[in-house]
């Protein structure tokens, strides 16, 4: 069974905080999932006066960014595709990388229907083919455009237990591992981009809170395709903790080069989406129970039209978000020497890979 690849919607729930075979909270942890929670039930603004009530419309009203051009993985369907509605609206030009050609290309059509100003190009990209991401790179640069904002949003979720085209746990290899590989080879573009313009430009890693609820030692680097000891829901809270890891050593790199892009991750919520292919009747008798936590896909559509053209967060880079508002990640998404050495291990995986 193959998993539906590119939905774009991240499930997330709320975990318990007696959990502790798998993950030990601390009473700070505790106490801000708990604020969390409240937040989300009754959609109160933040700091930055949006909350888990507002849309992707609300956050991005009256900016301009007929300017930039971006690329959304993902950005057919879900929140992937609100996303791309709202920044077309904003006067963005959007670049959806998607698997699904011509479901892209329908979603292309249904937002030019409705704003035939509208800037959309789609391209084909299979992020858990490592070769699929290098004719992708390859294609976009050939159109010579700039790129000033890279949302990495697509994702696979529960699926069962299968190995990509490389031979890579499917999550693992789709949730992270292809969008570390296309980061990386779409940096030399951002990094111009933003010298010849001298506009900020912003890479945003869709999570999700389901990366408290990974394994004992956080990533399995010894174990990514271990049978035996796969967890479903793990491995999807796994690849999720590695898509925050992964933007935290990035922004500590691009710091440290004085390289003006900032790269953040957000937790979009808990939207009904295709996502949940794998368990969608679990999923929906577990709705009727939790419906007060649930968001429309504007509203999970919020936080990544927000940490992607809000010009509150000029400068503001290895943050987590949710709600629109910056948000205290686990002990492992903050750790930064596991930052650092996912790194090294997907750098060389990749390597491995390329040349095998």
């Amino acid at each position: 069974m193959r998993c539906n690849q590119y939905i774009s919607a991240h499930f997330s729930y709320p975990f318990s905080l007696s959990q502790s075979h798998t993950y030990t909270y601390t009473k700070i942890e505790a106490k801000i999932i708990q604020m969390g929670i409240l937040s989300l039930i009754s959609g109160w603004p933040g700091p930055s006066g949006f909350g888990s009530a507002s849309t992707a419309e609300q956050v991005s009203e009256s900016i301009d960014a007929s300017a930039l051009t971006v690329i959304i993985t993902g950005g057919a369907s879900g929140i992937g595709l609100e996303t791309t509605r709202v920044l077309t609206m904003r006067g963005a030009h959007v670049i959806i990388a998607a698997r699904n050609i011509k479901a892209a290309n329908e979603a292309k059509q249904a937002i030019l229907k409705n704003n035939d100003n509208a800037k959309i190009d789609v391209l084909e990209l299979d992020l858990s083919s490592l070769n699929s991401v290098n004719a992708f790179v390859h294609t976009f640069k050939a159109l010579n455009l700039p790129l000033n904002i890279l949302i990495n949003n697509a994702g696979v979720m529960f699926c069962p237990y299968q190995l990509s085209q490389d031979g890579i746990e499917m999550q693992f290899a789709t949730n992270h591992l292809g969008h570390f590989h296309l980061t990386n080879l779409l940096l030399d573009k951002m990094k111009e981009t933003t010298a010849r313009t001298g506009i900020e430009g912003r890479i945003v890693n869709l999570s999700s809170i389901a990366h408290r609820y990974t394994y004992e030692q956080g990533i399995v680097f010894d174990k990514i395709n271990d049978k035996d000891s796969y967890s479903e829901k793990k491995a999807y809270g796994q690849s999720k903790l590695a898509n925050i890891l992964h933007a935290n050593e990035l922004s500590r790199r691009l710091q440290e080069e004085g390289v003006n892009i900032t790269v953040n991750s957000v937790h979009p919520g808990l939207i009904m989406t295709d996502l949940m292919r794998h368990s969608f009747l679990r999923m929906r008798i577990f709705k009727l129970f939790t419906y007060i936590f649930w968001k429309t896909v504007p509203q999970g559509a919020a936080t990544s039209c927000y940490v992607a053209l809000h010009p509150d967060l000029k400068g503001v880079s290895g943050k987590y978000f949710q709600d629109c508002n910056e948000y205290a990640a686990s002990n492992f998404a903050t750790d930064y020497e596991l930052a650092k050495k996912l790194w090294d291990y997907s750098q060389n995986l990749v390597n491995s890979l390329q040349h095998s």
